[in-house]
């Protein structure tokens, strides 16, 4: 068959798998990120049904839809509520990064993968996902509530963590001297600060410069200036991932608002792309044995996040069930950390364990999530001692 023939057919039976997939995830009430792995379990090497010709395909739009998954997570804050969440949440950040950064790394030096295993996983279990946690507090009607300023701003830290991160392990994964890696992380450092400083004095600047009535125009501006400045990033030997956060950072306002509505659908395709291509470059034969591994992993770092949320909500005087539902919320993984082991499968510095692991921990934590962010109050109020009857007369 014509080769060109054969990448569309079987790139549209891909993307309609996708629809019927996240149709069923909406159904049952749960996130798609674990069936749109499946799906590229499904259809990648070692999978029932294996497709080659839209392999060079998923992997660029796979990188398109970091970019957009990045970008459109930095239009859903302006440069200040950055640096406000960040003052207010450093420390529960910190504790965060301590409890959920050391189960990773700590396996990775048990099974033998090294400094460089350590830090994929580390990074793997650490950072939650933001638009499984962002779903759940919408679909749940607690935008409201008291405690989801308290997880916004323990995402918000994450992600600015993630900002220091991304380019640490890129170079790490590159093989780079111990001073090529300083120079990579002054580089880092040096890009987010200006990149917040001209989104702090000069946000207005940057959105009027993509703006447009024109929604044709509007779109591909953004689209243009996403690429571009994460092609840049990525030439700077920063994450091309961060750069694409920075300027949805930079961007705010009105167009910040229209940019979500526009960008909404696209991203969604090539996000789902993204996890299909990640799924297609795994061998469900690698799962079955790592697959121990994984249920301990997400017990623990399930444990470790809602203590991290209780401990938080603790701090500015929030009840009991807030505090077990804003730990609850931080338990799911999804996006970020597929990004993570993505990066690390294709520099080739680790071994393939290491996929099959990260995509069961997913599979496992993106499920968990929601489910335990729904439940966890009745179970909370279930389990907490009724208060005891005041004596008549009393106040």
């Amino acid at each position: 068959m014509d080769p060109l023939a054969l990448t569309l057919i079987e790139l549209g039976a891909v993307v309609f798998c996708l629809g019927l997939l996240a149709r069923l995830a909406e159904r049952i009430g749960m996130s798609p990120i674990p069936l749109y792995l499946v799906g590229g379990l499904f259809f990648g090497a070692g999978g029932f049904m294996e497709f080659k010709g839209i392999q060079e395909f998923a992997h660029i739009s796979g990188e398109i839809g970091v970019i957009l998954l990045l970008l459109m997570l930095g239009l859903e804050y302006t440069a200040t509520e950055l640096v406000t969440g960040l003052r207010r949440s450093w420390q529960a950040g910190v504790l965060d990064l301590i409890l959920n950064f050391l189960p990773g790394a700590g396996l990775a030096v048990l099974l033998g993968w090294g400094l460089v295993g350590a830090m994929v996983m580390g990074g793997v279990t650490y950072i939650s996902s933001s638009g499984i946690a962002a779903k759940v507090i919408t679909d749940l009607g607690r935008v409201g509530n008291r405690e989801t300023p308290t997880i916004l701003a323990i995402l918000v830290f994450e992600d600015l963590a993630m900002a220091l991160y991304l380019p640490i392990l890129t170079a790490i994964l590159a093989g780079v001297s111990f001073l090529g890696g300083l120079q990579t992380v002054g580089i880092s450092l040096a890009v987010v600060t200006v990149v917040l400083m001209v989104a702090l004095r000069h946000g207005h600047r940057v959105s009027q410069a993509v703006h447009s009535e024109n929604s044709e125009v509007f779109l591909l501006n953004l689209l243009g200036a996403a690429l571009l400045v994460a092609g840049v990033a990525s030439a700077l030997q920063v994450s091309a991932a961060v750069g694409a956060f920075m300027l949805g950072i930079a961007i705010s306002g009105v167009t910040a608002h229209n940019a979500t509505r526009i960008l909404e659908p696209l991203r969604d395709l090539f996000a789902a792309i993204f996890f299909v291509a990640f799924g297609l470059n795994t061998d469900p034969a690698s799962i079955p044995p790592v697959i121990g591994w994984a249920l301990a992993l997400a017990l623990l770092t399930a444990l470790t996040k809602m203590g991290t949320g209780i401990w938080a909500a603790k701090r500015v005087g929030i009840a009991v069930p807030g505090r077990f539902r804003a730990g609850a919320t931080l338990i799911a993984r999804g996006e970020f950390s597929i990004v993570i082991a993505g990066l690390a499968v294709a520099s080739g510095a680790v071994q393939s364990e290491l996929a099959a692991l990260a995509t069961a921990y997913v599979l496992i934590m993106a499920i968990v999530g929601p489910l335990a962010a729904k439940y966890i109050e009745p179970l909370v109020r279930a389990f907490r001692r009724p208060a005891k009857p005041q004596p008549a007369g009393v106040a």
